[in-house]
C-alpha cells in the first residue's frame, strides 16, 4: 500500500503573520482593541503558530537541552493526509537522530502549564502509531513536549512524555 507524505509551507516571519491577522485588517485606532483581540481564537491560533516558528528557529538550542547536540540529526515536520486505512496525522517537529532514535516533538503554546487530558493522550498515541506505520521506522521514538510554561505532571504525562522543555531553553 502506498502512502502519500505531503509538504507544508509555513510563513516563518512572526511579525508578518501578526500584521496580516491583526494590523492590516484593523486600520482604525480603537481603545482597548488589543485587550479584546488578545482574547480571540485567532490570537490564540497566531500565538501557537508564532511559538512553533520560534521553536523551529532554535533547533540547536532544543537539541542542546535534550543533550543530543553532538549527535548528527535531520529535522522536519510530518504530515500524513490519511487514507482509507489510517486517519491523518501531523507532527510539529521530528528530530531524526543518527543514534537510531527519533524525537517526535509536540509544540504547544499555552498561557499556563499545559495539561495532557485523556483525549489528548489518545491523540498523541495515535500520532505515534500512524508515524510508525507510515514511515516503517525501526528507530526508538521519544515523545518530546515543547511548551511555553511546561507540562502539568499527571498520569498521562508520566505515561507518554519522555522529555519536556519550556520556552526558556530557546534563549539560553
Amino acid at each position: 500500500m502506498l502512502f502519500k507524505i505531503s509538504t507544508i509551507y509555513v510563513l516563518s516571519d512572526e511579525y508578518s503573520l501578526f500584521y496580516i491577522n491583526f494590523i492590516e485588517k484593523r486600520k482604525r485606532n480603537v481603545q482597548d482593541a488589543w485587550q479584546a483581540l488578545s482574547q480571540t481564537a485567532i490570537f490564540a491560533s497566531w500565538s501557537g503558530y508564532a511559538f512553533e516558528s520560534l521553536c523551529l528557529k532554535h533547533i540547536i538550542a532544543i537539541k542542546e537541552a535534550l543533550r543530543i547536540g553532538g549527535i548528527y540529526t535531520e529535522t522536519s515536520s510530518f504530515i500524513f493526509q490519511g487514507n482509507e486505512v489510517l486517519p491523518g496525522a501531523q507532527i510539529d517537529l521530528l528530530i531524526d537522530r543518527n543514534d537510531q532514535a527519533i524525537n517526535l516533538c509536540e509544540i504547544k503554546f499555552h498561557k499556563t502549564a499545559f495539561s495532557i487530558s485523556k483525549s489528548y493522550a489518545e491523540q498523541l498515541r495515535n500520532k505515534i502509531a500512524i508515524f510508525k506505520e507510515v514511515t516503517k521506522t525501526k528507530k526508538q521514538i521519544f515523545l518530546t513536549m515543547i511548551t511555553s510554561y511546561g507540562v502539568l505532571d499527571n498520569k498521562y504525562c508520566q505515561e507518554l512524555i519522555d522529555n519536556s522543555l519550556t520556552m526558556d531553553v530557546l534563549f539560553e
